[in-house]
């Protein structure tokens, strides 16, 4: 029997709650991976792991925020909790990958293109890895051509994501490039979801695992104390927010031209002999 499925059981509150929650992970990851291509060696991996822990927690939280929405017409939706945090690894780790490669490699090329593509893929295997975490009365199946679809945009909006973080603009720059990330992962999320068809069984034989409700609690606490965390660590770091790098060269910093000084006393060293020939000679026709 088909099953009845509604993404939208509460209306716009979940789709916009879930969008911010792409948006602000979003945001905070790409301004910590900006933030890495402008500090030494040894602060690098640091705030490429933050970004990566942001950007992962942030489209994971969206996902499960989302799926609180969803609901099968006649039957009860449950989750396997080992399988549903096992999607969050995943996410991080896989993000975690593709944002050390444009960290390290620079957000062009080759680099921008494996670095989003295996971005992408994390987005992805996060979404259906958790779509495998329901247990209910029925069985999934999926379109595959609209799932291709899923994953594209996942990767093409990793890809631009990564390479926004790349271009190092200021803080504004991140923030529309988060906008355009939150919007296309949850494009990714709902073209996945309409991918999907529920056959029930109609057995009424009763699921094992969490209740949606009982989810929510640790996703929205955990995931959403990080990004806080997250959130502080930008705003107490102005050079972060404002994109300017965070060693400048001693002669390139406000208030000391050492390089300055130093021509100046060079030129007058130069022209004050050529200023005293000049000045003899023309006294020489004189005492002459």
């Amino acid at each position: 029997m088909q099953g009845t499925v509604d993404g939208f059981s509460y209306g716009l509150v979940t789709p916009l709650v879930a969008y911010f929650m792409a948006c602000l992970g979003g945001a905070l990851g790409l301004r910590c991976t900006t933030r890495s291509m402008l500090v030494s060696q040894s602060w690098r991996p640091g705030w490429l792991a933050l970004g990566s822990a942001a950007i992962g927690s942030g489209i994971w939280t969206m996902h499960f925020v989302a799926m609180m929405g969803f609901t099968v017409r006649g039957t009860p939706i449950h989750y396997d909790k080992a399988m549903t945090f096992a999607s969050l690894a995943v996410a991080i780790v896989m993000v975690g990958v593709g944002i050390f490669i444009v960290g390290y490699r620079g957000a062009r090329g080759t680099a921008l293109f494996t670095g989003g593509t295996i971005t992408g893929l994390g987005i992805a295997s996060m979404h259906y890895l958790g779509m495998a975490s329901m247990s209910l009365d029925g069985k999934l199946e999926y379109n595959t051509v609209t799932v291709g679809i899923s994953v594209a945009i996942a990767m093409a909006a990793a890809t631009a994501a990564l390479w926004a973080a790349g271009q190092v603009r200021g803080f504004l720059w991140s923030v529309g490039a988060s906008l355009v990330m939150g919007l296309a992962v949850s494009g990714m999320h709902y073209t996945g979801m309409a991918a999907l068809s529920v056959h029930l069984h109609g057995t009424s034989e009763p699921t094992t695992g969490e209740s949606p409700a009982s989810l929510l609690a640790p996703m929205l606490i955990g995931p959403l104390a990080f990004l806080l965390l997250a959130g502080v660590v930008v705003m107490f770091d102005p050079l972060m927010v404002m994109g300017k790098p965070a060693a400048v060269p001693v002669e390139h910093k406000p208030g000391i031209p050492a390089h300055t000084h130093v021509r100046h006393s060079a030129r007058r060293l130069r022209f004050r002999p050529r200023r005293t020939v000049e000045h003899r000679g023309s006294r020489t026709p004189q005492n002459r």
